[in-house]
């Protein structure tokens, strides 16, 4: 986790410190002096944010943070993001994650925006979700 911020010219203490700093933001202090390869795939995730927090990024920008995470990690992970004070981009097909981390959406569409606007309400638009081939889960209601 230190080698981004080491890149950037951080050492000493005010590296320890960010290292620290980012364990402590995604839980993982618990963890820091275990190899990533006796990590589930949710401690992995986190770890890996942690490793981009480290650098303190002004955007962080998320490509399909929730696949292959299991409920209990994907919840995991929603609970840190959305404790982050940091500007988020993600990009996902999870829709229900998106609903519940961005108070706003864009949906692209072979390389062009086709809508931009409050989650919840594109998400309520069937239509949309249609011709562009997004779809909720099966069961899944928006409350």
């Amino acid at each position: 986790m230190a080698f981004g911020p080491a890149n950037f010219g951080v050492t000493g203490a005010d590296l320890h410190a960010r290292v620290d700093a980012a364990l402590a933001a995604v839980d993982m202090v618990e963890h820091r002096d275990r190899s990533p390869l006796n990590l589930s795939g949710g401690q992995r995730r986190r770890v890996a944010l942690a490793t981009v927090l480290a650098c303190e990024p002004e955007i962080l920008v998320l490509d399909e943070p929730s696949s292959n995470l299991d409920p209990v990690a994907r919840r995991e992970l929603a609970e840190v993001l959305l404790r982050l004070d940091a500007t988020m981009l993600m990009v996902t097909h999870d829709l229900p994650f998106a609903l519940q981390l961005c108070p706003r959406s864009i949906v692209l569409d072979d390389g062009a925006v086709v809508a931009d606007g409050p989650t919840r309400e594109l998400l309520a638009d069937e239509e949309l979700l249609r011709r562009h081939r997004l779809e909720l889960p099966y069961g899944f209601v928006l409350s």
